[in-house]
């Protein structure tokens, strides 16, 4: 009984970390996004340079621009439209970053590869699962240009499959995102192609 009684208050205990933890993750986000808009628009003074294209940058500028906050550097936002979010993305991936934010894990936007990463919390990544094929989603980098993607498929991946996390049958996508399944045991994967703007 003893025994018993105590694994009960270990699984009650876990469950109250993993909400606290959660509750924790979605208060960060939320300070980050509003001090990574403000940051945005002093910098831009609400001017988009353009959307959806390379622009004139040079080709082997492949570089994203970064604005630090709290010691973070953060290469812009990404919208998810249907579930409401508006995440920072930071421009380098560490554990320790996670806790607070989604982060680039490889590629670039100006490349067509971009790999974003995210802790499964609800206020991250929590909705990835759920996606469906014709979601949109945007990203904005920091210097005001944004990228529009629409939803091809959401796929599960063994956490060992990093060359597929990266292309797929030798192709790459144009923006991956990826988290943990609520098991842990897999990775939730979302690959979406680059889209011109329908304006209405």
């Amino acid at each position: 009984m003893a025994i018993g009684s105590l694994m009960l208050l270990g699984a009650v205990g876990l469950l109250a970390y993993n909400a606290w933890d959660d509750w924790r993750a979605g208060t960060a986000v939320v300070k980050v996004q509003d001090a990574l808009d403000l940051a945005m628009e002093n910098r831009n003074s609400g001017v988009t340079l353009y959307e959806n294209s390379t622009g004139t940058r040079d080709a082997d500028d492949t570089e994203m621009d970064v604005i630090e906050i709290d010691g973070y550097d953060y290469i812009g936002t990404l919208s998810i439209s249907r579930y409401g979010l508006e995440l920072p993305v930071m421009a380098d991936w560490s554990y320790a970053g996670l806790k607070i934010a989604p982060a680039c894990y490889s590629g670039s936007v100006w490349t067509d590869d971009l790999v974003i990463c995210g802790h499964n919390y609800e206020r991250h990544f929590g909705y990835l699962k759920d996606l469906e094929e014709g979601d949109t989603i945007t990203f904005t980098d920091v210097d005001g240009n944004v990228w529009y993607y629409v939803v091809n498929e959401v796929l599960t991946l063994e956490p060992t499959a990093i060359e597929e996390m990266l292309a797929q049958g030798g192709v790459s996508w144009d923006l991956t995102l990826f988290t943990c399944t609520t098991s842990g045991q897999a990775r939730v994967t979302v690959r979406l192609s680059k889209v011109a703007m329908v304006e209405s």
